[in-house]
């Protein structure tokens, strides 16, 4: 009913008279209804208008009754909680996650919750499509969120800035299927197996004895072959390629299978595992599937690439982007660090096997910051990237913090640098505590600046779960809902603060 359209300002006055304050981008005519996000104070609601209560019914909240020219309408103000968004979705298709398949991609994971109307924002600056709730196990973890919670926030956010272009939901780093049941009850779309724990990172260094060992006690029947049979598939093999730099030959010898083999043979078994597992939960219907061998102590070679590949693909597997280990250094929340040229090099021979296979999109985890090779990333993938970006978002909300709130910033950086030592274990970075910034020498309106100094930087982004789960005696959180507080007082500082810098990732692949 497209006249619906005009009783919008119905929506505007109630919201005033209850002291409600619409985002006008978030109004929404869908069929027999008229939807909004309203915000009175820190709250935000839920605002559904009906000519009669079929759609309204749908939604829990305070109902009243408007008259709209002589017609009687109900009206609903609705928490937004799970159940609401639950609705919306149905409602509304726009805000719930859809399969992205191979178009270029940008990941924009969100931490707190209350990111993605800035994230929409830097996103419009290009043409890269968003996977908004994007977040990994261990980062649901260590924020003590769940599956459910990170789409639900997205959800709102989409339908707050009114954004239908569709948007992607990755379920990252999923080790197991327990980790699949959870986000596919949540509605993800894209799912991304990280099977680190079934690769032999030995097999790099191992004797030509010890490799033939370990290559026989392979698992041939998850892998439904047979040593002599990939031996014969792959070795002393050429195979012609064409990257954007130009053509090359992969030459696969003997040694180069069998540690290309030894070293993610289990890995790609577990990934088929996970594969058909998700064939199974979706009965026929579409999802995204990205495959993560980015976390190894060295970088994947052009060969084991090739071997990956090559046996997900004889397995029947089919996949959108896959994540190797680049060569240089993907720090944490700084920039690439490395030869710009062997980079460069390796990284056409990377798209050259995603063409040859696919074509399958090219994954950057740790992505965020890494403007250096954005330029040679987005010349040489062109449409076949993935950038995936989580911390930086969180580091952008401590940098709102130290422009609207430099006591509460001040704090959490002296709670990060005592955490630091035990939270750098498990990531990869090289900040250097006695170089972070000193408080007590730096000015508040210098403190925004401090989020761009690389020690600092560091330290502030691999500690976000100890922040946003540190507790008091009473079990009262330290600091999470105090900045949850600021950030949402303050948000459209944080929106700029998010588009301006999300904003530099999107627009080199414009």
């Amino acid at each position: 009913m497209k006249d619906l359209r005009k009783f919008s300002r119905e929506i505007a006055r109630f919201a005033e008279a209850a002291g409600l304050c619409v985002y006008p981008e978030s109004l929404t005519v869908e069929k027999d209804a008229i939807f909004a996000i309203a915000r009175k104070g820190i709250e935000k609601h839920l605002l559904v208008l009906s000519p009669d209560d079929r759609t309204t019914s749908a939604f829990s909240g305070a109902g009243d009754n408007v008259d709209l020219e002589g017609a009687k309408a109900v009206i609903k103000v609705c928490p937004l909680g799970h159940d609401n968004a639950a609705a919306v979705r149905k409602h509304l298709p726009f805000t719930a996650p859809t399969v992205l398949g191979v178009k270029k991609t940008i990941g924009t994971g969100d931490r707190l919750g209350v990111a993605t109307p800035g994230h929409v924002l830097a996103v419009k600056q290009g043409n890269m499509r968003p996977v908004l709730a994007m977040q990994s196990i261990r980062e649901m973890a260590r924020t003590e969120r769940t599956p459910q919670e990170v789409m639900d926030a997205a959800c709102w956010g989409v339908l707050q800035s009114g954004y239908q272009a569709g948007y992607g939901a990755d379920a990252d780093h999923l080790k197991n299927t327990d980790d699949i049941d959870r986000c596919f009850k949540a509605g993800y779309t894209l799912y991304t197996v990280d099977p680190g724990e079934f690769v032999d990172g030995s097999a790099e260094d191992a004797s030509p004895a010890k490799l033939r060992e370990k290559f026989d006690a392979l698992p041939w029947g998850e892998l439904e072959s047979g040593p002599d049979e990939c031996i014969s598939n792959y070795a002393e093999k050429s195979t012609p390629l064409k990257s954007p730099a130009g053509e090359f030959k992969l030459e696969m010898s003997g040694e180069d299978l069998l540690r290309s083999a030894v070293k993610y043979g289990r890995a790609v078994a577990h990934v088929v595992t996970m594969y058909r597992y998700l064939q199974g939960l979706f009965a026929g219907q579409a999802f995204d599937y990205e495959i993560s061998v980015d976390e190894t102590a060295r970088p994947t070679s052009i060969a084991e690439h090739y071997y990956i590949a090559s046996e997900l693909k004889r397995l029947g597997a089919r996949w959108h982007s896959l994540a190797p280990r680049f060569v240089g250094e993907f720090e944490k929340g700084v920039d690439y660090i490395g030869d710009l040229d062997l980079f460069r090099s390796e990284f056409a021979q990377h798209v050259a096997i995603a063409r040859y296979f696919g074509p399958y999109k090219i994954s950057l985890h740790s992505g965020s910051d890494k403007f250096k090779i954005y330029p040679a990333v987005a010349e040489l993938a062109e449409d076949l990237v993935y950038l995936k970006t989580a911390g930086t978002s969180y580091l952008e909300a401590l940098r709102t913090l130290a422009e609207v709130d430099p006591q509460l910033f001040g704090e959490i950086l002296t709670f990060a640098k005592d955490r630091y030592p035990e939270d750098k274990a498990t990531y990869h970075v090289s900040a250097d505590l006695r170089k972070t910034i000193d408080l007590a020498a730096v000015d508040n309106k210098d403190l925004p600046g401090a989020l761009d100094q690389f020690d600092t930087r560091q330290v502030c982004h691999v500690t976000f779960g100890s922040v946003l789960t540190a507790k008091d005696p009473g079990s009262r959180f330290l600091f999470k809902d105090r900045m949850l507080k600021s950030l949402k007082e303050n948000e459209q500082a944080y929106y700029r603060h998010l588009e301006k810098h999300l904003g530099r990732h999107v627009k080199p692949f414009s």
